[in-house]
């Protein structure tokens, strides 16, 4: 079956339109995964793993699902000249269609490489890396045009400081770009304030429910919104399990949407899942009720999975998860009417989808079926297998992936 595109924003782009949707920068990482171990080893001991992947990670997790969505997304990365930045390289251009036009392959510089070992739910991980050769404002000099770029905000390289140099998202936001803005685990404890200052030239911030507490000084993830809410236009929290609220004063929209029940795996890469549903939602003007429940289910269906980047949904998932939801919401009792009534505005999005559109590398360490729910079709659970698609080898991923 021939992959296709689907371009979520075919109504809004113009001969005069900026180039890409997405622009990226940072580390990529060769992550191997291995799964489905019973314990961690021991010292002096070998265990064996029912399943392992390979698939780049860090920064391209966020690529590989912005591009998986339909966004024309443009990455800024370092790659080494080694194997493992063959791989990374051929399987962002290649396989996930992220341009790499502003990245650069560097001579003996050994590719960053993250081994992650899954036990019972949790990871653990052991990463080994070097500094970039260069630094991303060199790398990357004038960024393309772009109708979105998503940072980190960090005291190493502050937005909006005036006796800084001037960075590549903030020269992307003087040609018209909108700054996504998240932020990382502080493990020195310290989460300071300041950093939020940042927020002025960004128009969306999106971090965590204990990160917001922490970095707001507030006790709830709502009180946390509202402090937010008064640095930047769109505020946004996400709480896992317990669904994700925000406010836009741009619509003057407020929003909370509970998050799909499912049976989470994996949560490596969720947030950066969610960051990128919420992106696309955002560039294509939808209610804010819906940005935050396309976000949701974009998660849910990553979580499901083992592998990061590999687990990133496409519009064919996508289109598969609600075509299962709508079939079973008048026999599923309370839970499934609820989701069916929330996810309607899907009606006018899924039709559009093609036959064969984009999915996720499903064969390479994949566990369980999209939905939380027995198949009206199948009559399966979702930790059973499922049947491919007519005509399809059971063995053969859709997307192509790196697998043993």
């Amino acid at each position: 079956m021939s992959v296709q595109a689907y371009d979520p924003l075919a109504g809004e782009r113009t001969p005069e339109g900026p180039q890409f949707d997405v622009f990226l920068a940072g580390t990529v990482f060769l992550d191997i995964i291995f799964t489905g171990l019973p314990a961690m080893p021991a010292a002096g001991t070998e265990i064996w793993a029912e399943g392992m992947g390979s698939c780049p990670g860090g920064i391209a997790n966020l690529a590989i699902a912005t591009s998986r969505l339909g966004l024309r997304t443009s990455l800024a990365a370092a790659f080494g000249d080694d194997d493992y930045g063959d791989f990374c390289w051929r399987t962002l251009e290649q396989q996930e269609s992220v341009d790499l036009s502003r990245s650069q392959r560097f001579e003996h510089w050994h590719s960053p490489v993250t081994v992650s070992m899954a036990v019972h739910r949790d990871r653990s991980m052991v990463t080994h890396g070097h500094p970039a050769p260069m630094p991303a404002n060199e790398m990357i000099g004038k960024p393309p045009p772009s109708r979105a770029v998503i940072v980190t905000l960090s005291p190493e390289e502050p937005l909006g400081d005036p006796d800084a140099a001037c960075n590549w998202a903030e020269l992307a936001h003087r040609e018209g770009a909108l700054i996504f803005a998240d932020v990382g685990w502080d493990p020195s404890g310290a989460w300071p304030r300041s950093l939020l200052d940042q927020l002025g030239v960004c128009h969306a911030f999106m971090p965590n429910a204990t990160e917001a507490m922490a970095y707001t000084g507030t006790e709830t993830p709502r009180d946390a919104l509202y402090a937010i809410a008064d640095k930047v236009p769109l505020a946004v929290v996400t709480d896992g399990a317990n669904g994700a609220m925000a406010i836009d004063s741009t619509t003057g929209e407020e929003a909370f949407v509970p998050a799909p029940r499912v049976t989470a795996l994996d949560p490596t890469g969720a947030g950066d899942v969610f960051g990128a549903g919420f992106v696309l939602g955002t560039l294509c003007h939808w209610p804010l009720d819906d940005r935050l429940a396309f976000a949701e289910v974009c998660a849910a269906l990553a979580v499901q999975q083992f592998g990061g980047s590999l687990a990133a949904p496409g519009w064919g998932d996508i289109a598969d998860w609600w075509h299962e939801v709508r079939a079973a919401a008048d026999h599923s009792g309370a839970y499934g009417s609820s989701l069916a009534r929330r996810y309607a505005f899907l009606d006018r999005l899924v039709p559009t989808v093609p036959v064969g559109a984009v999915r996720r590398a499903v064969a390479t360490i994949a566990r369980y079926a999209d939905v939380g729910m027995t198949s009206p079709a199948s009559g399966k659970r979702p930790d059973e297998p499922h049947s491919p698609p007519e005509g399809e080898d059971p063995d053969t991923p859709r997307v192509p992936a790196q697998k043993e």
